[in-house]
């Protein structure tokens, strides 16, 4: 039969607990990581004894995946720290939500207000994104008009929303 015995791995890991685990205190910095990261390499060692031809290597495949899981388990941690140390996105306050929906509510009202064809023009124009090309062309009048009534459009809602020009 190829490969460490069941016996031989356990007695091993057994002999040599300590040193695993002091191996990965070495590279990790709490107890529970290293306990944890110790028992994991027995269980992986076991799953691929076979592979583990030569008994004397046990130990040294033991020794190797702690070394490996212990990188792995610090690399996680330092991804960790860093998605966590990226500052959160700001947030509105209810007071400044209040005032945004206020605002809102203020630039619908004159938005209402304005002509039937300035309030199609910004309305493409800004809200859908547009060129003056493509308001145009979707509306089916001329690059010129798409630019007065825009121009006219504005100036109406400076004035229907209080602001000076």
């Amino acid at each position: 039969m190829a490969g460490t015995t069941v016996d031989h791995l356990t007695e091993t890991y057994r002999a040599h607990y300590r040193s695993l685990l002091g191996l990965a205190a070495l590279l990790l910095d709490d107890t529970a990581s290293c306990e944890d990261v110790v028992q994991e390499a027995f269980i992986r060692v076991h799953s691929a004894r076979r592979r583990v031809r030569d008994k004397e290597k046990t130990l040294a495949y033991l020794r190797q995946t702690v070394v490996n899981l212990s990188r792995s388990a610090l690399r996680r941690r330092i991804l960790g720290l860093k998605l966590l140390s990226k500052p959160m996105p700001d947030m509105a306050s209810a007071e400044e939500g209040a005032y945004d929906q206020l605002e809102r509510d203020a630039l619908i009202k004159a938005m209402k207000g304005l002509q039937r064809r300035q309030r199609e023009v910004l309305v493409l124009r800004y809200f859908a994104d547009m060129t003056e090309a493509q308001v145009a062309k979707t509306l089916g009048i001329s690059l010129g008009s798409v630019k007065a009534y825009g121009s006219r459009g504005i100036a109406a809602l400076r004035v229907a929303m209080g602001a000076t020009a």
